[in-house]
């Protein structure tokens, strides 16, 4: 970690002591904030835009959520403005009676993710570059579980009954914040839990641990982009 990274992550952690220095670390990153409220904006963000004042608020829960082990504070921060301006522009759509490209579909994973657009080259890159960053943290965080994405892509289940297994499996890890904590403090997937609690068979989960570990850590992490993708794969997968 060089030393404007090292600078940065005493400022947060101060910062998860202290709210005046919260306030203050805030202040200083304000030229941040802007920006990314700006890329979201496709403009400079106005003082009395409600965008900022969420890209703010999301700019402050990423100072109480970090932990070094989620890599770049910034590109987290980024990556919570984000998501934050996303749910409150789906939500100000449905509340206006909008149908809209970015209204989730049925695997939760929002259309305009799923409709390629070659015009909007801005987008596409936005999403590319947010994709990136989540696949870069998550790389980072299964190397200190011992395992690699060719580790994953070798223990993704294949057959439609194994997925529909680990759809059940993750989906009843991901509404128990308690699994996650446990297997983010232990580093071991508690597949007797997670098993009993979602009604399925632990042996398949024992097949595909190396793979339960990349869906937990998406889940424990709010990898939004890559779980709007997993999840979807797994429901293909598992229907009848």
């Amino acid at each position: 970690m060089d030393s404007t990274a090292h600078r940065i992550v005493q400022q947060v952690c101060l910062a998860q002591k202290d709210s005046r220095a919260a306030d203050e670390l805030i202040a200083s990153y304000m030229p941040f904030i802007k920006s990314e409220t700006a890329k979201f904006l496709k403009r400079p963000p106005n003082p009395e835009d409600d965008e900022l004042s969420i890209a703010m608020f999301a700019f402050y829960e990423s100072i109480c959520k970090y932990s070094i082990r989620r890599g770049s504070f910034l590109k987290f921060a980024a990556l919570q403005i984000k998501n934050r301006l996303i749910d409150n522009y789906r939500r100000e759509s449905r509340n206006k009676g909008h149908i809209s490209l970015d209204e989730p579909n049925e695997s939760q994973q929002p259309l305009a993710e799923t409709i390629p657009d070659p015009k909007n080259q801005y987008e596409s890159g936005e999403l590319r570059e947010a994709t990136e960053q989540e696949i870069t943290m998550l790389s980072a965080q299964m190397a200190e579980f011992g395992i690699s994405m060719t580790d994953v892509t070798e223990d993704s289940p294949q057959r439609q009954r194994t997925m529909k297994i680990c759809r059940k499996a993750i989906l009843y890890a991901k509404g128990n914040p308690d699994i996650l904590s446990e297997f983010l403090r232990t580093k071991r997937v508690p597949l007797a839990k997670i098993a009993e609690g979602a009604g399925v068979e632990r042996k398949p989960l024992e097949r595909h641990r190396r793979y339960l570990v990349a869906l937990l850590l998406i889940c424990a992490n709010h990898y939004e982009i890559l779980w709007g993708h997993i999840i979807q794969v797994l429901e293909r997968g598992g229907e009848s």
